[in-house]
């Protein structure tokens, strides 16, 4: 079994990797993949395609159990705010191995949801529950 935690929401959800149905966004098996599937929600104004840095994520504990960055993700992640060491996209940071994983959702983008912001999505792409 796999968790990966949500903060500052402090949300954790568990699911098995190979029982996980592709959510059609991000990286099959992706955080962000495993986001939607869990009705998490991480904005992801490109669909998960790489695009944009929306879905910015900072990698807290468990960062070897997700897939290397690649050179597209890392040169993206150079525009993002709040780069850190341990910043990733979350439609390309795929967990490869079993265990925990804790993440945080950057100020810049849970503060703007949190004070009654809409998804820039809007109803565009649901989540499922």
């Amino acid at each position: 079994m796999t968790k990966i935690t949500f903060l500052p929401a402090n949300i954790t959800v568990e699911y098995d990797r190979a029982s996980l149905p592709y959510s059609d966004h991000g990286m099959p098996g992706s955080v962000l993949d495993v986001a939607l599937n869990k009705g998490v929600h991480l904005e992801h104004a490109c669909g998960g395609s790489c695009a944009c840095t929306t879905c910015h994520i900072v990698v807290k504990q468990g960062e070897h159990l997700l897939s290397e960055m690649s050179e597209d993700e890392a040169d993206r992640l150079d525009m993002a705010a709040d780069l850190t060491l341990h910043s990733r996209l979350g439609c390309q940071a795929v967990v490869e191995r079993d265990g925990e994983v804790v993440l945080e959702i950057p100020a810049w983008n849970r503060n703007y949801i949190s004070e009654g912001g809409a998804s820039i999505l809007g109803d565009a792409i649901p989540v499922k529950r």
